[in-house]
C-alpha cells in the first residue's frame, strides 16, 4: 500500500495527523507546501492525500486540479478553517473526496482518511482486475451476442437495462459499455439500490447538505455527482422505492435533481445504465414500479445468458477462477479432471457465473491434490451427500457407500471406468469397425449442428439408459445383480430406472 501524503504548512497539524495515523499503523509521508506535492507526484503517487485548502504559494485547490487531472480516482481530503467554507464546497466541484474542517476532531480526522483509504484501494482492486484479466470470458453463442451489442454501443451514450439472473455477470458488462463508450475517461460509479437502506438511498443518489437531517454535519456529493461526465451503474434498480423513482426520472428527464436538503438545482451529465435480475413488466403492472421510470430505461435492453445457457463456457471460466484464485492465495492451480469437469457443466449453477468462482475458490483452499475429482467436490453440490441417512445405507457396504454418495454418474466416468473393457474388437466388428465412441463423437456433433442445447444433459440420459438396459437385459431384469456389473448401487441404479422410464427390471 502507498502512503497517504498530508500537505499543510502548519507544523503541528502534520505532526498531529502523522501520530495518529502511525497509531493506526498507517504510512505517512508530509509536505510543508502544495509545489513540492506537485513535484513529487511526476515519479510517484500517495494512496490519499490529505492537504490544508490556503498555504503559502499554491493553494490546495490547485493541488487539488492537479492531482485530478494525473489521477482521476484517488480520494483527496480538503482541510479548511470554517471561513474558508465556501471554497471547501467550491472543491467538490474540482472532485475532493471530503472536507474536514478545522479545529477537528483527531479520531473523526482519522475515520474520514480510513473512508477515503478504503475507497482508495477498492478502486485500485477494480482497476487492476479489469486491467489483468479480460473484461468477460465467454466463447458460448449467447455470450457473442452480448460482445456484438457492447460493440455497436461503443460510440453511444444511450440508456441501457441489463437484465438476467443474479450472478451473471450484469456489473460486468456495464464496466465493459463504459469502457468502450466516449465517457471512458471519466469515472465509473456502481451503486447497488438494493444493498441501501430507503432512508440513506436518496442521500447516496443524490448527496446532502448540511444539516439536511440529522447527523449529516457535513455537504456530501451523491453518486450522480461523483459520476459527472461518466457512467452511473444503477444494479438492482427493480428494488428501488416507488417514491425514488420519481426522482429518479426527473434526472433521466431533464438531467437536473438536488441535493438532500438543497434548494439549488444541480445538473448532472451522466450516462444511466441499470440493471436488474426482476421482472420489470411484471413490476410495473403490479403498481411497484413507474412505468414511465420504466420506458426511461429501457431504450436498450441486454439480456444476459445464464450460466446454464451457455454450458460449453463452464470449462473455460473454471480454469480461469482457478488460476485466479490460485494466484491469490500464492499456491499451484488446481486442475479438474475430465470426469469432474463434465459433471460440472452438467450442473445447473442457479447462481451462475458468482457460484462457479465461488466454487473455485473453495476447491482451490479445500480440495485435497492437485487434480480434483467428483468425491472432491464440495458435498453439498453432490446429489447424494445424505446417502448415509437413507434406510438402506446402513446395510450398503463401505465401497458402495463411497459410490452412493455420488448419485450423478457421468458418461465419461461410465465409459472409462465401467464400459470400455465390454467394448472388446469383436463388438466393434459388428459397429461396422466403429468405435462407440467415434459413433457418440459423432452423434454430439449432428445435434450440436441442429443447433441444440444441453446437448450434454441429453446424451448422458440416453448413454446411462442404454447401459442400464444393457446390464438388465444382461441379467435378466434382476437390478441388483445389473447395479453389481455396472459398479453402481443398488439405490442408483433404483432411482435412475425411474428417472429414465426403463421397464423390465425386477428385484432379485
Amino acid at each position: 500500500m502507498k502512503p497517504i501524503w498530508i500537505v499543510d504548512d502548519d507544523d503541528s497539524i502534520r505532526w498531529v495527523i502523522e501520530k495518529a495515523l502511525a497509531r493506526e499503523n498507517l504510512i505517512t509521508k508530509s509536505f510543508t507546501n502544495a509545489r513540492d506535492a506537485m513535484l513529487a507526484l511526476q515519479t510517484e503517487s500517495p494512496q490519499v492525500l490529505v492537504s490544508d485548502i490556503r498555504m503559502h504559494g499554491a493553494s490546495g485547490l490547485e493541488l487539488l486540479q492537479t492531482v485530478k487531472a494525473k489521477h482521476p480516482g484517488l480520494p483527496v481530503i480538503i482541510m479548511t478553517a470554517f471561513s474558508d467554507l465556501d471554497s471547501a464546497v467550491a472543491a467538490f466541484q474540482g472532485g475532493a473526496f471530503e472536507y474536514l474542517a478545522k479545529p477537528f476532531d483527531l479520531d473523526k480526522a482519522v475515520e474520514l482518511i480510513r473512508r477515503a483509504l478504503d475507497e482508495s484501494l477498492r478502486e485500485a482492486n477494480v482497476e487492476q482486475t479489469i486491467s489483468e484479466t479480460p473484461e468477460i470470458l465467454g466463447q458460448a453463442p449467447a455470450m457473442q451476442d452480448v460482445f456484438r451489442a457492447i460493440g455497436r454501443l461503443s460510440q453511444s451514450n444511450v440508456t441501457v437495462l441489463i437484465t438476467g439472473e443474479s450472478g451473471s455477470g450484469k456489473e460486468l458488462v456495464a464496466r465493459a459499455l463504459h469502457k468502450h463508450s466516449p465517457r471512458s475517461s471519466q469515472p465509473f460509479i456502481a451503486l447497488n439500490t438494493a444493498a441501501i437502506p430507503k432512508d440513506l438511498l436518496e442521500s447516496e443518489l443524490f448527496g446532502h447538505e448540511r444539516g439536511a437531517f440529522t447527523g449529516a454535519q457535513t455537504m456530501r456529493r451523491g453518486r450522480f455527482e461523483q459520476a459527472e461526465g461518466g457512467t452511473l451503474f444503477l444494479d438492482e434498480i427493480g428494488d428501488m422505492p416507488f417514491d425514488l423513482q420519481t426522482r429518479l426520472l426527473r434526472v433521466l428527464s431533464d438531467g437536473h435533481f438536488y441535493r438532500v436538503g438543497g434548494h439549488q438545482p444541480m445538473k448532472a451529465n451522466v450516462r444511466v445504465i441499470a440493471a436488474t435480475h426482476q421482472n420489470l413488466e411484471s413490476r410495473v403492472k403490479d403498481g411497484l414500479f413507474r412505468e414511465d421510470l420504466y420506458h426511461r430505461l429501457n431504450v436498450i435492453r441486454l439480456r444476459l445468458p445464464s450460466l446454464r445457457e451457455r454450458r460449453e463456457d463452464i470449462p473455460l471460466l473454471a480454469k480461469f477462477f482457478l488460476a485466479q484464485s490460485a494466484k491469490q492465495l500464492g499456491v499451484d492451480a488446481k486442475r479438474l479432471s475430465d470426469s469432474a469437469m463434465v459433471f460440472l457443466s452438467g450442473m445447473d449453477f442457479p447462481g451462475n457465473v458468482r457460484q462457479l468462482e465461488n466454487l473455485c475458490n473453495w476447491i482451490t483452499v479445500m480440495a485435497p491434490g492437485q487434480t480434483v475429482e467428483i468425491l472432491d467436490l464440495p458435498q453439498d453440490m453432490l446429489p447424494a451427500a445424505n446417502i448415509a441417512a437413507s434406510p438402506n445405507a446402513t446395510n450398503a457396504s463401505p465401497e458402495h457407500s463411497k459410490i452412493e454418495s455420488v448419485k450423478y454418474i457421468s458418461p465419461l466416468e461410465v465409459a472409462a471406468n465401467n464400459a470400455s473393457e465390454n467394448f472388446s474388437h469383436e463388438r466393434e466388428s459388428k459397429l461396422g469397425g466403429a468405435t462407440w465412441g467415434a459413433l457418440l463423437e459423432a452423434e454430439a456433433a449432428s445435434m450440436l449442428n441442429d443447433g441444440q442445447i444441453d446437448v450434454i444433459v441429453k446424451l448422458s440420459r440416453s448413454f446411462e439408459s442404454i447401459v442400464i438396459k444393457a446390464a438388465l437385459k444382461h441379467t435378466h431384469g434382476r437390478k441388483n445383480d445389473a447395479a453389481i456389473r455396472l459398479g453402481i448401487g443398488r439405490n442408483t441404479i433404483t432411482r435412475k430406472i425411474q428417472e429414465l422410464g426403463i421397464d423390465g427390471a425386477r428385484d432379485d
